[in-house]
């Protein structure tokens, strides 16, 4: 058996895969990666428990242990890309990028280093050789998280998890093999601070300003906001517009810092029938224009079935079946064919 270093968060999903693969017989090595320990306001970062649960992981485990520091790098690829895009005015995924960027390139390229033959993670997805394939629990595939690795990293990559089918399974092995994180709730909230409130850790390195809230139908005035950055298309909470029936965020003008608002729950801003990708990545080969394929808007949304066309050659165009509501720019789509996950990009 290879030599694998297993990416360990401190959660049930990684500690399980580091116990199932040292009981097939690799030579398994645990990595905590630091990627970030600043506390914002009203929340403390939880990085020291993660650290501890997944050192008391390995020494039950009797694998070697090590830690992995690129809070520097950290910083570069995943929390300034994820301020830029806001300050842009686009709602971006930090999680997408950090797997991009650090799980599957700088954890991954360390691990090939020091010594290891293969990687291996917690996320519930299947391999064939280079190819991504969706995991068998549909409620719990993380494949949309990953559709920006390489065909590289996914044959270098094991992802014991990709069979389980409910996470129950995964907590009742956890369990069985007397792991201590057996019963550990699932990380929410960003993937490097926790369940912190976005506007509270965007306010600790953007400057905003209140504007206006513009009724996209009449023009009208009908409230104030406390920075453009924080809303998104489709959001209806935190407006604090009352009377009368629900507003819904229908776009943004950053340079003016308004929000326009609409009641239309039929208006043509919510609903689109094309995508325009950019910023394209494919795991192996980019779809063939003349297919049909399954996408996916955000993780966890039902698959649709769509086909695609080039624009030029750095954009693609998906023509949905059905329409979709609330498609932000910035927010990635991913493309699979049936049960491979070929790519995708952000939308435009």
């Amino acid at each position: 058996m290879s030599r694998v270093y297993v990416g360990m968060s401190g959660g049930v999903d990684s500690s399980l895969t580091a116990a199932l693969l040292a009981r097939q017989g690799y030579d398994v090595t645990g990595v905590y990666m630091q990627n970030w320990i600043n506390d914002v306001p009203g929340m403390r970062c939880p990085w020291a428990d993660d650290l501890a649960d997944a050192k008391r992981v390995a020494v039950h485990l009797g694998i070697p242990f090590k830690v992995f520091d690129f809070r520097h790098e950290y910083k570069q690829l995943v929390v300034d890309y994820m301020i830029g895009e806001y300050q842009a005015g686009r709602t971006p995924n930090p999680d997408i990028m950090c797997n991009q960027e650090v799980k599957f390139g700088l954890f991954r390229q360390a691990a090939l280093r020091d010594g290891a033959e293969q990687i291996a993670t917690g996320h519930y997805a299947r391999s064939q050789g280079s190819r991504l394939m969706r995991a068998d629990n549909q409620d719990k595939d993380q494949t949309y998280f990953l559709y920006r690795i390489t065909g590289e990293s996914v044959a270098q990559t094991i992802f014991p998890l990709g069979s389980y089918q409910t996470k129950t399974e995964v907590r009742a092995d956890a369990e069985r093999l007397g792991l201590s994180t057996a019963g550990k709730p699932d990380s929410q909230g960003i993937c490097f601070v926790g369940t912190v409130n976005m506007r509270d850790f965007l306010r600790q390195y953007i400057r905003t300003e209140p504007g206006e809230i513009i009724d996209q139908e009449t023009g009208r005035h009908v409230g104030e906001h406390d920075g453009a950055i924080f809303y998104t298309l489709g959001q209806r909470h935190g407006l604090n517009v009352g009377g009368g029936l629900p507003y819904y965020v229908v776009g943004k003008d950053m340079g003016r810092n308004i929000v326009y608002v609409s009641r239309r729950l039929d208006s043509e801003v919510f609903w689109r029938n094309e995508l325009t990708l950019s910023q394209l990545s494919w795991i192996n080969e980019a779809p063939v224009a003349t297919g049909d394929y399954l996408v996916r808007v955000r993780h966890r949304a039902p698959l649709k079935a769509a086909s695609v066309r080039w624009r030029d050659s750095d954009r693609l165009v998906v023509a949905l079946k059905e329409p979709e509501r609330a498609v932000a720019s910035g927010q990635s789509v991913v493309i699979y064919d049936d049960q491979v996950c070929l790519g995708g990009g952000v939308v435009c």
